[in-house]
């Protein structure tokens, strides 16, 4: 007799303001301190456990208006609860709070069902890869020359990264100069045998992005990420030349007419595992990808996105982002290790493999 999966009970969630090491900026905005909104997920015997990084204003969203429509459906059917948080938020709006929230619900939600399975959410989603690329971010347009040596040291000496990324575009696309000149010592600092991405945070105008990025080619950029801002696709497809860097976008992308608004103008196509609607979006996303010959590249939240990653066939890399991985490896026990450029999730642990430690976190709850 086949068993039956037990049924959602609860959905609770909790945030959680976590301050940066200093001032942060990139070309658009800046910040003093990240917020990720945990939720927890309960079935039976079984809990999952999911993210996102948003405002705490998806705390009383998901303990609401998606939790009522969650609660009580078989734990397996995650689809299913996925369709109805979509039909409940029709009057709130998709994009933006309450697609995170979305978001963090099905992340949990799917890795319950997968603990309940005792299976890995990479196994359950249908793996591809054994292991995946990741490249080390950050670089703000705040840090001094010694302090994004340092960082880029951390990343090419100490975790052995093949790939970086910083920021440009410093204050709305301002500071060109001082741009370049970032971008020259980064590629000074790690050599020449170490990928150098950028990414300008929709800073510049349409005709400055031209520019800038034919100057990257100087010192080898092979990735430049939003030009110009993701809604701008006109501008996107002006930046994009034979022989330039890939350009790339989709880290904004709530909903699937967004992703296939920009699969035409953008080398790569971003998706973000805590945003775009969960692992039930991610892939449908990436179908979309595929079906326009574009690979998939994974916006932050690296240890959630580790598990989409390597069940996406068209997969390029995840951004390993520093301030996300200072707060997974603060809060929670399993984290990934991307030393040498790639992670590879275990096929021992069931679910994400990852466990909330809430005494850790508990001096940041909001």
């Amino acid at each position: 007799m086949t068993r039956q999966p037990p049924l959602v009970e609860r959905v609770g969630a909790r945030a959680y303001r976590v301050p940066t090491p200093g001032p942060e900026a990139d070309g658009t905005l800046a910040w003093d301190a990240t917020t990720i909104v945990v939720v927890r997920a309960d079935a039976g015997e079984v809990s999952g456990l999911g993210w996102t990084y948003a405002d705490e204003a998806c705390v009383p969203l998901i303990e609401g208006k998606l939790a009522e429509v969650v609660r009580g459906r078989p734990l397996c059917d995650v689809p299913a609860a996925w369709t109805a948080m979509q039909r409940a938020i029709r009057n709130l709006g998709r994009a933006g709070l309450v697609s995170c929230a979305l978001s963090a619900v099905d992340v949990a939600l799917w890795d319950a069902a997968a603990r309940w399975l005792d299976l890995p959410v990479s196994r359950l989603l249908g793996r591809v890869h054994e292991s995946v690329d990741v490249y080390g971010s950050g670089g703000f347009t705040t840090l001094s020359e010694g302090e994004l040596a340092a960082q880029l040291d951390h990343w090419v000496r100490r975790q052995r990264l093949p790939r970086v990324k910083i920021k440009i575009g410093e204050s709305w696309g301002t500071r060109v100069e001082r741009d370049l000149e970032r971008v020259r010592l980064t590629r000074d600092k790690v050599g020449d045998d170490v990928e150098v991405f950028v990414d300008a945070n929709g800073a510049y105008s349409a005709g400055q992005a031209r520019r800038v990025a034919e100057r990257l080619l100087e010192w080898g950029v092979t990735w430049f990420e939003e030009p110009v801002s993701s809604d701008d696709l006109a501008g996107l497809a002006g930046a994009r030349f034979p022989g330039g860097p890939d350009i790339a976008a989709g880290e904004y992308g709530y909903d699937l007419p967004a992703f296939a608004r920009l699969l035409p103008v953008v080398d790569c196509l971003q998706v973000d595992v805590t945003r775009c609607g969960g692992f039930t979006e991610w892939r449908r996303a990436a179908a979309l990808a595929a079906a326009a010959g574009r690979d998939v590249s994974a916006h932050c939240a690296p240890n959630l996105s580790a598990h989409a990653a390597v069940a996406t066939p068209n997969f390029r890399h995840i951004e390993w982002f520093a301030d996300h991985d200072r707060i997974e490896r603060r809060f929670f026990d399993g984290c990934l290790d991307p030393a040498g450029g790639t992670v590879t999730p275990s096929l021992a642990q069931p679910g994400h493999g990852l466990t909330f430690r809430a005494g850790a976190a508990a001096e940041y709850a909001l």
